[in-house]
């Protein structure tokens, strides 16, 4: 692909990721195969994607700072066992055949959907609980959705969202901004490894990056002022790539 046109691809999507991601999480199963499709190896695709979801989900997380949409106590806290989670989801994934896993999101996925077609909890906030029962759950889910992310990982933003509203009582916009703060930290720390590693392709992660920064930062207005009307939407839409995501892992790829 010509390298002006790999740019502009790469670029255009990974700007429509960081809007998505800002709202509703689950940017990566956009962003990712558009590296891959425009011809980066694999490799440097995931690395480079990190760089410039990272410099997006940092200006997401900013954003939603500001407007105090993060509890930050509560979100730390959610940090710590997420990390945790994630080792655990790594180590089960060395020991579980992946295709077994993927056939259960089959199911899954439009279990998920039908759940967010008929719950209010994205609609009407639920009456929430007190902040150590709140506390308490969030982290159970965090550690959760960190096993998911270690084993497989994409949507892990949307589960989190949809799981701190409808377990743990946490309002729309705090589980957002919680989301966003792990999100920032899985990010970077990953993004780290990379760039020891040397994986990461820099002009390119730079600029792709500064799209997402872009995406993230219309999708976080967009989050403010259309709040729940605007994320049912997108989630279903990251639901539906997600379900044909896995369709392709287990019978085409």
């Amino acid at each position: 692909m010509d390298p002006i046109f790999q740019y502009l691809f790469i670029c255009t999507l990974v700007f429509i990721a960081g809007f998505i991601d800002a709202v509703a999480g689950g940017g990566g199963l956009i962003s990712i195969p558009a590296y891959i499709v425009s011809g980066v190896p694999v490799h440097a695709a995931i690395a480079t994607n990190k760089m410039s979801s990272s410099m997006g989900t940092l200006w997401a997380t900013y954003k939603f700072s500001r407007d105090g949409y993060i509890p930050w106590k509560l979100a730390l806290s959610c940090v710590v066992f997420a990390f945790i989670g994630s080792i655990f989801g790594a180590n089960i994934a060395l020991a579980i055949d992946a295709r077994t896993f993927l056939f259960c999101m089959l199911v899954l996925i439009p279990i998920t959907g039908l759940y967010v077609l008929r719950s209010k909890s994205l609609i009407k906030e639920k009456i929430p609980f007190s902040f150590s029962k709140t506390a308490i759950l969030s982290i159970v889910t965090s550690s959760l959705i960190g096993v998911y992310d270690g084993f497989y990982g994409p949507g892990t933003g949307t589960f989190l969202i949809l799981i701190l509203t409808g377990v743990s009582h946490v309002s729309l916009k705090q589980a957002n901004g919680i989301t966003k703060v792990i999100n920032s930290t899985t990010n970077l720390a990953a993004l780290s490894v990379f760039l020891l590693n040397n994986q990461v392709l820099l002009p390119l992660g730079v600029v792709a990056g500064l799209f997402g920064i872009a995406g993230n930062h219309l999708g976080a207005t967009y989050f403010k002022g259309k709040g729940a009307k605007g994320v049912r939407p997108i989630i279903l839409t990251v639901l539906t790539i997600f379900f044909f995501r896995v369709v392709y892992d287990l019978f085409i790829k």
